[in-house]
């Protein structure tokens, strides 16, 4: 599977995780936080990959 899918597929995740642990916990749970950190890291990644594909 091509690491761009692989990327997308995190973030998705990501997203959905963060999204549940926020309603549930609190938009500034240390989880919420740490999720949030990484799905920012992924983000710009991918917007790394892209801007250096063009």
């Amino acid at each position: 599977m091509d690491a761009t899918v692989k990327l997308l597929q995190r973030i998705e995740f990501l997203r959905n995780k963060m999204t549940q642990v926020a309603l549930k916990k609190g938009f500034t749970d240390s989880e919420s936080v740490e999720i949030s950190q990484e799905l920012d890291r992924l983000l710009n990644l991918y917007e790394n990959m892209k801007a250096g594909s063009q």
